[in-house]
């Protein structure tokens, strides 16, 4: 099958990014907006972008009839935010926050989740969230028409400061993805986990270098 997007209306175009994109990481977004007022949504599209400064993006596209969401509204009027990590223990309550309150409801109280204080910024962390990282805008790129369908918005942070619960970490202080048991979206409304992995050393450099082309290897 071929597929061209211009030739499909853009609820289509998502429906298959969202199907072969997959598993995709999620961030359970916390921001508050110019009066304080809480909010609480999950996006997928969301990565990191390197470590030195330490910074992530996600990406909320606008509503079905153009509408920015009130994650990226409040970014624009606070820059900062909170990314959220979701375990699997954690994946009902995260769905439950990606409703589409109106902008003067509390997800958080909405929801039953707790709420904790952030150290740096001021939106609140999930407190049950085993690893919360505080974020400061460094940008937004707005792709397609601002008021656009399904446009998109890549949200890029700085994370000034990580928050993480001692009981996922190993015996070197790392994170264990076994003790974190994080979660992944898939298409539709399918969810993954992260039980079934295998481990796969990336090659060193030197058997690169060693490595002659099939003509010289005489």
């Amino acid at each position: 099958m071929l597929f061209d997007p211009t030739h499909h209306h853009p609820r289509d175009v998502y429906r298959h990014l969202i199907a072969a994109i997959t598993p995709r990481p999620i961030a359970w977004v916390s921001t508050v907006n110019g009066d304080g007022q809480p909010n609480l949504a999950p996006f997928s599209f969301f990565n990191g972008v390197c470590p030195n400064p330490p910074t992530v993006l996600f990406c909320p596209t606008n509503t079905r009839e153009g509408r920015r969401k009130d994650t990226v509204r409040n970014v624009e009027a606070t820059r900062e935010f909170v990314i959220n990590v979701v375990p699997h223990r954690l994946a009902r309550l995260m769905n439950a926050t990606s409703e589409e309150f109106p902008p003067d409801v509390n997800e958080f109280a909405a929801c039953g989740l707790a709420t904790v204080p952030s150290v740096r910024v001021k939106p609140p962390r999930v407190k049950e969230s085993p690893v919360q990282m505080e974020c400061v805008l460094h940008d937004i790129v707005h792709i397609g028409a601002p008021d656009g369908p399904l446009a998109g918005n890549i949200v890029i942070g700085r994370v000034v400061l990580m928050h993480i619960a001692d009981d996922v970490l190993d015996s070197n202080g790392q994170i264990d993805p076994a003790k974190l048991d994080t979660i992944g979206r898939m298409g539709g409304n399918f969810y993954s986990t992260t039980r079934d992995r295998f481990e796969m050393p990336r090659p060193e450099a030197k058997s690169r270098v060693d490595a002659k082309p099939p003509e010289l290897a005489q």
